[in-house]
C-alpha cells in the first residue's frame, strides 16, 4: 500500500486549494466556535445583568432604612406630674408610667406648633400621632436617669412616626392618608413647616444598626443589631463543630477508611443529607436538641447545632474533593522517603488541599448564614431579644434572633416601614457574606501551594 492509497484519496482526483484558503469544512466549524463562543458571552452577560438589576433593587428599597426622620421638642419637666412628692426618690419617679408623660409630649406639641405660626384645631393627642409611640418611654427613661433635671425645661430629639418618615422618603403619598387613621393631609402641612423651620430633621439612622427590634406598633424604632449578633453567636457554634468534625470525617474517609460496602453507605447517605431540604434539620433540630434534650429554646447555641447538621455535608464534600485533587506522586514519594501514613497526609497532603478545604468551608458558612426555615422552627423569630446579652454565656443561651429570620418577619407586616427595613437588613447580610468569601480569599491566598 502506498502513502497516496493510504490517505484515502480516490484515484484520478486532486485537492485543489491552497493552505492559505480555509476549506467549507473548517469555516463550518470555525463558525461553530464562534457560536459557541457568542452564547457563552450572551449567558456571561444575562448573568451579569441579572445581578446588576439585583443589586440596584437592593440598594434602592434598602438605603432609606439607614435615615431616620426626628422632631425636635423642647419638653417641659413638670414636677407635679412626675415627683409629686417632691423628694427625687427614684421609687416614686418610677411610679409614672410612660402613660403620665403623654400629656408633656402634648404640651411640647402644641408649644412648637404655635411658636412657628402654624393654626391648627387639632389637640395634642391629635398631634401625638406625628410622633413614635415610644416617645414616652424615651423621655421616661431620661427622667428616671437624670432626675435632677425634673421642672427643667429639656430639648428632645424624638422618633417621628413612620407615616411621616414614609412622607418625607416618598413611600407616603398624601392621597394614601384619605383611607388612614392615623394620620391626615393636614399633618402632613404641618410637617412641611416644621421642616422648613428646622423642628424636622432626617439624619443617619444608627439605631437600625445597633439596635433591636420592635412591635409591630413601632416599625420606625426596629433595629437589627440585637440579631446581628445571634447570627455572630451561631456562626461561631458552625465553625468550631463543622470544620474539625467535617475535615477529620474526610480524612478519615479518604485516606484511611478501608474500601467496603459500610464506607460505600457512609458515601452515599453523606451525599444524600447534602441535598435535604434545611426545613427537615429544623424539625430534627426541635425533636433532639429541644424536645428531647431541653437545650434553651431560641438560643443561639441550638441555632447552630442545626446549621452545623446542614453544613457538615457540604464541608464533608468539599474536603473531599480538595483531598482527591492533591497528585498521589505527593503521597508515595512523602512514603518512599519513610514517612508514615499520618504523617504525609498532615504534612504533605493536606496543607495542599487546605485552600479547597477553607473555600468548602466558607460555603458552607455563607449557606448556613443564609437559612431561614430551620430557625424558625426552632423559635428564633423577630421581637424576641430586645437587648444585647450580658455576657458571651448569655449570648450563647438566651433567645435571640439571627439576620435572615428577622428580614423575614419584617417582610411579612404590614407596615412599609418594615418593608424598607427588610431591604436595608439585606444590605448587611449581604456584607456580611461579602466580608466571609473576602476571608476565603485571602486565606486561600495565604495556604495556596504550586506543584
Amino acid at each position: 500500500m502506498t502513502d497516496a492509497t493510504a490517505s484515502g484519496v480516490p484515484a484520478g482526483k486532486h485537492t485543489s486549494g491552497s493552505l492559505l484558503e480555509q476549506s467549507p469544512r473548517t469555516k463550518r466549524r470555525n463558525a461553530s466556535e464562534a457560536r459557541f463562543r457568542f452564547y457563552g458571552m450572551a449567558a456571561v452577560g444575562i448573568g451579569l445583568v441579572f445581578l446588576v438589576l439585583l443589586l440596584i433593587a437592593i440598594v434602592r428599597n434598602g438605603v432609606p432604612a439607614y435615615t431616620q426622620t426626628f422632631l425636635s421638642l423642647p419638653i417641659e419637666l413638670k414636677a407635679e406630674a412626675l415627683d409629686k412628692n417632691g423628694n427625687r426618690d427614684l421609687e416614686d419617679i418610677r411610679k409614672v408610667s410612660t402613660f403620665g408623660y403623654n400629656p408633656l409630649l402634648d404640651e411640647a406639641l402644641l408649644r412648637v406648633v404655635a411658636d412657628n405660626g402654624i393654626e391648627s384645631d387639632y389637640s395634642g393627642a391629635d398631634l401625638r400621632k406625628m410622633i413614635s409611640s415610644s416617645a414616652a418611654a424615651q423621655v421616661r427613661d431620661y427622667v428616671l436617669t437624670h432626675p435632677a433635671q425634673i421642672g427643667e425645661t429639656v430639648e428632645f430629639r424624638v422618633l417621628a412616626s413612620s407615616r411621616v418618615d414614609g412622607y418625607l422618603k416618598g413611600r407616603v403619598l398624601r392621597e394614601d392618608l384619605e383611607r388612614d387613621k392615623n394620620l391626615d393631609a393636614a399633618h402632613l402641612d404641618i410637617i412641611d413647616v416644621l421642616k422648613d423651620a428646622g423642628a424636622v430633621t432626617r439624619t443617619f439612622n444608627w439605631a437600625f444598626i445597633f439596635g433591636a427590634d420592635a412591635s409591630e406598633s413601632r416599625p420606625e424604632q426596629a433595629g437589627i443589631g440585637v440579631s446581628m449578633l445571634g447570627s455572630l453567636f451561631m456562626m461561631i457554634v458552625v465553625l468550631v463543630l463543622s470544620l474539625p468534625i467535617g475535615v477529620a470525617a474526610s480524612i478519615y474517609l479518604e485516606e484511611f477508611a478501608p474500601k467496603n460496602r459500610w464506607t460505600d453507605l457512609i458515601e452515599v447517605n453523606i451525599s444524600n443529607l447534602a441535598a435535604v431540604p434545611s426545613i427537615v434539620f429544623g424539625i430534627l433540630g426541635l425533636a433532639v436538641f429541644i424536645q428531647f434534650m431541653h437545650l434553651p429554646q431560641s438560643a443561639p447555641l441550638v441555632g447552630g447545632l442545626v446549621l452545623t447538621l446542614m453544613t457538615l455535608p457540604t464541608i464533608i464534600i468539599s474536603t473531599r474533593a480538595s483531598l482527591k485533587s492533591v497528585p498521589p506522586s505527593i503521597r508515595d514519594a512523602a512514603l518512599g522517603v519513610g514517612a508514615s501514613k499520618m504523617q504525609s497526609v498532615f504534612h504533605h497532603v493536606l496543607p495542599l488541599a487546605m485552600p479547597g478545604i477553607l473555600t468548602g468551608t466558607i460555603i458552607g458558612l455563607a449557606q448556613a448564614l443564609g437559612e431561614t426555615a430551620p430557625l424558625l422552627l426552632i423559635g428564633m423569630v423577630g421581637y424576641i431579644a430586645s437587648n444585647y446579652p450580658d455576657g458571651v454565656a448569655s449570648g450563647f443561651l438566651d433567645p435571640n434572633s439571627a439576620m435572615p429570620a428577622q428580614i423575614y418577619e419584617w417582610a411579612k407586616r404590614a407596615d412599609p416601614a418594615y418593608y424598607e427595613r427588610a431591604w436595608g437588613g439585606i444590605i448587611i447580610l449581604l456584607l456580611f457574606l461579602m466580608t466571609m468569601n473576602i476571608i476565603a480569599v485571602i486565606l486561600r491566598r495565604r495556604f495556596e501551594r504550586r506543584w
